[in-house]
């Protein structure tokens, strides 16, 4: 009897600490890299790279001692060289995405749905490593991405916060403009209605609940 009892009490940890599968991942992996994208001002590709890394992280945690692990660290090496320094330093400190997983109730949780309680509001479309990749790139010593090219914000002035340039591969500029109004505690949203409100007032535009960007 006792023997059946110490059986059923590991297999309850065992299903507790499984693993993502494979769809669950996609779809976390997805949400939580389309609100770096937003926030973190992502070019193109690399939105795609932040898609896998963020993948291949999610679905390397089975357990607690996971979360902090070895395959966080090589998400944050692999992220080093995707990310521009600038877009790194707000990433870190954006705790939602520097530590996108805690430990609750002997599971795992995501952290970003803290800031964005939206499940179904997206700001990009799919990546297309969302219907190709399946994971791998980071088994080995050495990070994938360390010679991989991906184009990067050409800058990000710290007196021009505002707004964020980049160069296309035809020599073309696209910029887009970054909300710097008002203050962010990180990871406090309460209700994610923060930001534009979408009232349809003068000078706004009807985005919804739309957390404000970080910018520090």
């Amino acid at each position: 009897m006792k023997k059946m009892i110490i059986m059923a009490m590991m297999m309850t940890i065992a299903i507790s600490a499984s693993a993502m599968t494979y769809s669950k991942a996609r779809t976390e992996a997805l949400f939580l890299s389309d609100k770096m994208a937003y926030e973190l001002g992502l070019t193109k590709s690399q939105y795609e790279a932040v898609y896998e890394i963020n993948l291949d992280y999610l679905m390397s945690v089975s357990r607690q001692a996971d979360i902090f692990g070895t395959y966080w660290t090589r998400r944050n090496n692999d992220l080093r060289y995707v990310l521009s320094a600038y877009q790194f330093r707000l990433y870190q400190k954006a705790d939602y995405f520097y530590r996108p997983l805690k430990w609750q109730n002997k599971s795992l949780t995501m952290t970003v749905y803290t800031r964005y309680s939206n499940k179904s509001k997206m700001y990009r479309g799919r990546p297309s490593a969302y219907s190709s990749y399946k994971g791998g790139n980071n088994r080995g010593g050495t990070s994938y991405y360390k010679n991989r090219s991906v184009q990067k914000p050409s800058s990000h002035a710290s007196g021009n916060k505002g707004r964020t340039s980049t160069t296309g591969k035809n020599g073309s500029t696209n910029s887009f403009d970054h909300n710097t109004n008002g203050s962010h505690n990180t990871g406090i949203v309460g209700n994610g209605n923060q930001g534009r409100n979408g009232n349809g007032s003068s000078g706004s535009s009807n985005q919804g609940n739309r957390p404000k960007r970080v910018f520090r």
